[in-house]
């Protein structure tokens, strides 16, 4: 198995994705809005991934954040709130916030669920700041470290309850940066005191099934590398100060705040201790390229893969979606 999770191009598997990942056996997949037509469509896809892989649990991925970050959307599927409606629900009342927070993941995991999807890309443990870029600060759940805590730890109970795997990112932290790493690289200047801020959600999450770095240069501990490729930022921050021991993916290496080919890039990243790469856009070239530079997936790595996929096995999924969404919207009314 090779270390890293894979897009596809299309509404189905073409004949040479077919064989490509029949060699490479990639650890997973992730889908985005061009692989999703409507229920049956996503379920057959989904299905022949598992089939294809030999692996019930192979992890499919998506982003379903709510908000502007959601693949699957209207009107096939209910558009979701994104994180800043909870951050204004706990200004008035926090275990309601809580509860909506919870409500809202199970029903996102039960609509995942339901079309064969077993991870997602959620929640952001992000600190947001007075200048955090847009792309950040339009999805997090605010800017006080306790209560991002708190809705992330909520959002991953939801998830695990519909039986799916809860992703938390940016880690180290993406709310200081003031750029958008889809396009630019961010160098954050803060100190190390300062981080401290940024951290806290992630340790107090530490037991995740599964983090996502960030593209993201942080002075105050690698001045010359951005934390997806910093062994330093892995190993002594992520790893020992945070104490995250779950599986470690790299944000999309597609992204501009990385340089270099896709096989370097994805190289620097599991040499520098990611767990595995995630390579987001189905580009054939692209694929044959990592694969190429990547070994098989270490026993640690692959340890990590399966502790996180077996905290789903067996869930039912068994709760009332409609209830569920009532009962979040219900909660949200009271701002």
């Amino acid at each position: 198995m090779k270390p890293v999770i894979f897009g596809l191009s299309g509404l189905e598997l073409s004949p040479a994705e077919r064989s490509f990942f029949t060699a490479a056996d990639p650890a997973g997949y992730i889908l985005f809005k061009r692989n999703i037509e409507n229920r049956a469509q996503l379920r057959a896809l989904t299905d022949s991934l598992r089939a294809l892989s030999g692996r019930d649990d192979v992890p499919i991925l998506i982003d379903q954040e709510g908000g502007s970050v959601a693949r699957m959307r209207p009107p096939e599927w209910p558009a979701f709130p994104a994180g800043p409606a909870f951050d204004r629900l706990y200004d008035v009342a926090p275990i309601s916030a809580i509860e909506a927070a919870r409500a809202n993941a199970e029903a996102i995991a039960l609509m995942l669920a339901e079309v064969g999807i077993n991870v997602d890309c959620l929640p952001l443990l992000d600190v947001a700041q007075p200048d955090t870029t847009e792309a950040i600060a339009t999805r997090a759940f605010g800017s006080d470290p306790m209560r991002v805590a708190a809705l992330g730890k909520a959002t991953l109970d939801g998830l695990q309850r519909g039986g799916v795997v809860g992703v938390v990112k940016h880690m180290p932290g993406h709310g200081r940066a003031k750029l958008d790493t889809h396009y630019h690289l961010p160098t954050v200047t803060a100190t190390d005191a300062e981080l401290e801020i940024d951290l806290q959600p992630f340790a107090r999450l530490s037991d995740a099934p599964m983090g996502m770095t960030s593209h993201i240069v942080f002075e105050a501990w690698d001045p010359a590398r951005p934390a997806t490729l910093s062994p330093v930022v892995i190993e002594q921050i992520i790893r020992q100060r945070i104490g995250f021991d779950g599986l470690l993916m790299t944000d999309d290496i597609d992204m501009k705040a990385l340089s270099g080919t896709a096989g370097d890039k994805a190289a620097g990243s599991i040499a520098a201790g990611c767990d595995l790469v995630l390579d987001c856009w189905g580009r054939m070239d692209e694929m044959e390229d990592i694969a190429a530079r990547l070994g098989e997936i270490s026993a640690i790595s692959r340890a990590r893969l399966d502790r996180a996929m077996a905290s789903v096995a067996g869930v039912r999924g068994d709760g009332d979606f409609a209830a569920l969404i009532a009962k979040r919207d219900a909660l949200l009314a009271l701002t």
